[in-house]
């Protein structure tokens, strides 16, 4: 989809967000956010990663204004929006930033363009000057034959274009989108997807977005925060985390297919999986192993030079995530998944080989090599 934009205007001074030291506690006793600090370069699009519980909306919710932290600070550029200890509160009237909520919000008795005009309406513009703005942004977003239409007069994607021009319209310093695609079927995620990552190229706009669908934050994220229990696990590019996972959480919940994840024995010169000996250094004792199935394939031959070759094993199932095949392959006591790049069945022995730097230990849930 190309995307033609016609408007300057509907994006204000690009700013960085800095969040520091960032607290909320809900009564009696219920820590949602724990000491989350972060650093969003302006222009950058940062996605919020997580499981549902983890935080990830109150984060956006503090940024927006829509909750009060418990303790920490927030900028905008050089501008406080939130210091606890100075007592500093922006209402979100006066933080200037776009919000896309999950369920869209739209007026379902106002038609599209009043959906669209209700944030300059609020600050009571000129009429003229509101006509100009919604238009505008409503033809660079493709939606400008909608204008006429109510909500439920629009598909989902649609919709979901609307509820982006109204966060747009009022020219924001800061675009937040809080699980945007959670109403769209598989199919129209990628569109939409696709359309929200050009459009914020396009503006230069900073952009924070929340999802617990890892696949959002593949498509679309310059970084990735990931979150759990309201404390930030790991921040990184998407290849940083894959490869360099900081912990086990996110080990396993980033990455697809899923990171094979086992008990062993480190040897210093290998690690010990008791009927399968991976040739990599390791710190000595008890050890949790991670290859992801990328990083340990079944071939006729090696793929690259320098990949160690294991110990056959028995081709226990095959399946197909996506166009590729992986296959779970055992031995005696242990199981991996693999990609397959042969044309074995189940049953069948296969020559098995591991790139060694696909190999990721954990002690006590905590990277250490």
């Amino acid at each position: 989809m190309v995307l033609t934009f016609k408007f300057s205007s509907f994006v204000d001074v690009v700013v960085s967000v800095s969040v520091s030291n960032l607290e909320k506690v809900f009564p009696p006793n219920v820590y949602a956010l724990r000491d989350v600090s972060v650093e969003i370069r302006d222009g950058e699009f940062l996605v919020v990663l997580g499981p549902s519980g983890s935080g990830k909306t109150t984060f956006i919710r503090c940024v927006a204004g829509l909750e009060a932290p418990t303790r920490g600070r927030i900028l905008f550029g050089d501008r406080p929006v939130v210091d606890v200890e100075r007592g500093v509160n922006v209402p979100p009237a006066k933080r200037n930033v776009g919000m896309v909520f999950q369920n869209w919000a739209l007026y379902p008795h106002m038609k599209v363009f009043d959906n669209i005009a209700f944030p300059l309406k609020i600050r009571k513009l000129p009429r003229h000057e509101i006509e100009k703005r919604v238009k505008e942004v409503a033809e660079a977003l493709e939606i400008g034959h909608l204008l006429d239409r109510y909500p439920r007069q629009l598909s989902g994607g649609q919709q979901q274009r609307v509820a982006i021009a109204r966060a747009l319209v009022k020219a924001p310093q800061v675009l937040l989108m809080d699980e945007p695609f959670s109403n769209l079927d598989a199919r129209l995620r990628v569109s939409a997807r696709e359309f929200v990552k050009s459009l914020q190229r396009r503006l230069g706009i900073t952009t924070i977005l929340v999802t617990h669908d890892q696949h959002d934050a593949y498509a679309l994220a310059d970084r990735i925060m990931i979150i759990n229990n309201g404390a930030v696990q790991q921040i990184g590019a998407t290849d940083e985390i894959l490869n360099n996972p900081a912990n086990v959480f996110v080990a396993q919940f980033f990455g697809d297919p899923p990171i094979n994840l086992v008990d062993g024995v480190g040897r210093r010169d290998h690690v010990d999986l008791g009927d399968v000996k991976l040739p990599v250094p390791a710190p000595e004792g008890k050890l949790q192993v991670g290859v992801r199935p990328t990083d340990i394939y079944i071939a006729d031959a090696p793929l690259s030079q320098g990949d160690i070759e294991l110990p056959r094993g028995r081709i226990k199932l095959v399946e197909y995530l996506g166009f590729t095949p992986v296959a779970v392959v055992a031995w005696e006591q242990t199981e991996l998944r693999a990609l397959m790049y042969s044309k074995l069945k189940e049953g069948d022995l296969a020559r098995v080989f591991l790139r060694r730097e696909g190999v990721k230990l954990f002690r006590d849930g905590v990277r250490v090599g």
